[in-house]
């Protein structure tokens, strides 16, 4: 039996309502993961869950099998994520190079742990609804 081609090929009204859930879905479970680490990190891993949202949509439709842009994709959002973060913790620049890394290094993981992990969550649960319901793919 062969699909027609409204099927096979759906419209453009379809897709973009498509790629605004996409869009809406990772916006939302990035500012879920977000909130429990304060309102502003909520809502600017909200920004940015939507904004992976709709470039993630769009490319599935480009490339669905290419899994190493998708991890660009969510590594690329997450940087522009940081880039709006204050300094996670000021450099010791009295004492050498080896003891100020070793009192920075948890403080810098421990920022980038709580300004990337929302995101992270919130493609893994994109991605893991989208295989889940084959409808919602592009």
């Amino acid at each position: 039996m062969s699909e027609t081609p409204a099927a096979a090929h759906p419209s453009r009204a379809q897709l973009r309502l498509r790629s605004i859930a996409w869009a809406l879905g990772a916006g939302v479970a990035a500012l879920a993961l977000g909130l429990p680490l304060g309102l502003e990190a909520g809502l600017r891993a909200g920004g940015c869950g939507f904004f992976y949202g709709l470039l993630a949509f769009h490319l599935q439709r480009v490339d669905p099998d290419d899994s190493h842009l998708q991890a660009g994709l969510v590594g690329a959002v997450c940087g522009i994520h940081s880039l709006g973060l204050p300094p996670v913790a000021s450099w010791p620049a009295e004492q050498p190079l080896a003891a100020a890394l070793v009192a920075v290094a948890p403080a810098v993981m421990m920022g980038l742990l709580r300004a990337w992990l929302p995101l992270i969550g919130a493609a893994l649960l994109l991605h893991g609804t989208q295989r889940a319901l084959p409808a919602l793919r592009p």
